[in-house]
């Protein structure tokens, strides 16, 4: 029953009963769930793109 309510609201069970603070969109909990399904090489090559690419985001916000 709650996972069809989370489902409907496109919210993660977490989210729903107050244990994560961060709501994933569709989109991005998709995103996690097809990097999950990758070998370990790919899927530390593309964490580590992203979070270079976060480094730098959080960089630039710092400065303006």
């Amino acid at each position: 029953m709650a996972v069809k309510i989370a489902q409907a609201l496109e919210v993660s069970l977490d989210f729903l009963t107050g244990l994560s603070d961060v709501e994933l969109d569709k989109s991005t909990t998709e995103i996690m769930t097809d990097l999950q399904l990758l070998s370990d090489t790919d899927k530390n090559h593309i964490l580590t793109t992203i979070n270079a690419l976060l480094r730098d985001a959080k960089t630039r916000q710092a400065y303006k």
